[in-house]
């Protein structure tokens, strides 16, 4: 009986390994440099944690093919939680523009952030004519001043061979034109 266990669980390990298939691969949107600076009217900026439509939260790589359907690509996952990345990369974005103190909430220091910004992203996908979408509404919301409300529509042309690394460079190239965007037309 004692020679057999061994045997017994070296079977069930390889029967699971095999019933598990391989993992899914995660793909990391590239970091990239925001390019020029730009001055704001504030000195500290806090953005609300990223609101994102159902498809695009879900950790799955989204294409929306030719009649409109959009579908999960084949075992495509981002590398970090939707929501979370979007923030942090936008926050990224928005404090090498404006030289400002900028983080995401909830807001981490003692004295509060002289605006805040809030991002609702209505489509963020890859359409397989080879661009990517952005949409949505952003809002500004300043301690003193006053408040503002812009809609945005970006299209990023999707570079090489519509991989998922081609995808996810594309949608780090749509953040970035959003948090110029946001720069120009939110916090000045």
């Amino acid at each position: 009986m004692l020679k057999t266990a061994p045997l017994a669980l070296l079977a069930a390990t390889v029967l699971l390994a095999a019933c598990g298939g391989t993992p899914d691969a995660r793909i990391a949107v590239p970091r990239g440099d925001a390019g020029q600076t730009q001055r704001i009217a504030y000195d500290s900026v806090a953005l609300r944690e990223v609101s994102l439509p159902t498809y695009a939260a879900s950790e799955e790589i989204h294409i929306a093919g030719a009649d409109g359907v959009i579908k999960p690509g084949d075992g495509l996952l981002w590398a970090d939680e939707p929501s979370r990345a979007i923030t942090l990369e936008l926050t990224r974005y928005l404090a090498q523009i404006t030289g400002a103190r900028v983080a995401s909430e909830p807001w981490p220091f003692l004295d509060r952030a002289s605006a805040e910004v809030e991002l609702r992203i209505e489509e963020m996908v890859a359409h397989a004519d080879g661009t990517f979408h952005l949409s949505g509404q952003y809002f500004v919301a300043p301690e003193n001043g006053r408040d503002r409300a812009r809609i945005f529509a970006l299209v990023v042309p999707i570079g090489g061979v519509f991989s998922a690394q081609d995808i996810a460079a594309a949608r780090g190239a749509a953040m970035q034109q959003l948090a110029r965007e946001i720069t120009a037309n939110g916090l000045r």
